[in-house]
């Protein structure tokens, strides 16, 4: 995996991934910035709730659930010191379809917690306190 990230000015950077998508970084009005884009850490945070999604979703598709929604509602805390990474994050699913069985939910985002999603378990071995929890709405 690569990327690159470039300084446009102030403090505005725009990242490019190796598969050639990009996105905007920007920081907040009060440090130079002008408010355009995700903050680091916010991107972060979202990239970490995209991998647990991913795999929540694939596994609910393989277990053919009707899936009709799907979301992942992050919740994190931060250090007060600098650097002021990450403590603690909850990733809280909330999985609404046809039918779908609560059992199948919990294991998706256990399995999602403890095997496959590299995002979450590598903040976890950092030593960031990673929660799951989850919610299933059956229509």
């Amino acid at each position: 995996m690569q990327g690159t990230v470039k300084w446009v000015d102030d403090v505005m950077f725009v990242g490019e991934s190796g598969s050639g998508h990009s996105v905007v970084m920007d920081g907040p009005l009060e440090l130079g910035g002008r408010n355009h884009g995700l903050r680091p850490m916010e991107m972060l945070l979202l990239g970490t709730g995209g991998c647990a999604l991913f795999d929540v979703v694939t596994m609910l598709k393989k277990a053919r659930q009707d899936i009709l929604n799907c979301r992942v509602e992050l919740q994190a805390e931060r250090a007060d010191a600098v650097p002021a990474v990450f403590t603690a994050i909850n990733l809280h699913f909330v999985v609404e379809g046809n039918g779908i069985k609560d059992s199948q939910v919990a294991r998706a985002v256990s399995l999602s917690a403890e095997k496959y999603c590299s995002a979450s378990i590598t903040l976890a071995t950092g030593g960031v306190a990673i929660t799951h929890s989850h919610e299933t709405v059956s229509v």
